[in-house]
């Protein structure tokens, strides 16, 4: 896939990063707002299946995993900065599961758009690994194809931000996240009002948890 990577800087406009990192809600907010951060669109790639629906890719059968497409300035952030963001919002040694959320469509990976941006993660995860003492599991493979996902998985964090802090409190993401990186957290993590404790999530494969409510295949709209 071509890049504006392989362009000469002078003329690079803006670039694209594709991060797969478990719930795309959680994924995009982590990069929202960040300097440099032009868009996000949230979407579905690594699958055999043309223009997947969310419905399709919840059952584990079309191959796909649950994508952030970020489109950068690189004068103003680099693709390494977005990988080193991008390692401290996800568990990287959980395959086929990202906290609350378990199935194939979960899991990790770095989809390059050309052979730098291969080289950057490449390093970027060993520098990761030395970081944690678990096996790093988080796949780095070619970008071959992007599908946008559904109107309403988009800004979602923004567009229901009650909604988005109740399903990211109950899945158990920023105690996870404090542990293994042993950093304070904050990326990904809305403003505005505590809620009430939510229960500790227990989601079976291609479940998201929310509060009590228990939701296979379909996330609140």
């Amino acid at each position: 896939m071509q890049s504006s990577q392989s362009m000469p800087p002078s003329q690079a406009v803006s670039e694209q990063a594709t991060f797969a990192g478990g719930c795309f809600w959680c994924v995009a907010a982590c990069f929202d707002g960040v300097h440099g951060v032009l868009k996000t669109v949230s979407g579905y790639a690594g699958g055999h299946v043309a223009s997947p629906s969310y419905e399709q890719v919840c059952s584990g059968h079309t191959g796909h995993t649950e994508v952030v497409q970020v489109t950068f300035d690189p004068n103003l952030v680099s693709y390494t900065e977005l990988l080193e963001r991008y390692w401290r919002n996800i568990d990287p040694t959980t395959v086929d599961q990202q906290f609350c959320d378990k199935g194939s469509q979960y899991r990790t990976a770095i989809f390059w758009h050309d052979d730098h941006q291969r080289q950057l993660a490449e390093a970027s995860r060993l520098t990761a690994q030395q970081q944690i003492a678990a096996p790093i599991v988080t796949q780095i493979v070619p970008l071959e194809q992007f599908w946008p996902a559904e109107a309403y998985h988009q800004d979602y964090h923004q567009k229901n931000p009650l909604r988005y802090q109740l399903y990211h409190q109950a899945s158990g993401r920023k105690q996870r996240l404090q542990q293994l990186w042993s950093l304070p957290f904050r990326a990904g993590q809305p403003s505005g009002p505590p809620h009430p404790p939510t229960p500790s999530p227990t989601g079976g494969e291609g479940e998201h948890v929310v509060g009590e409510g228990r939701m296979r295949g379909a996330k609140y709209e």
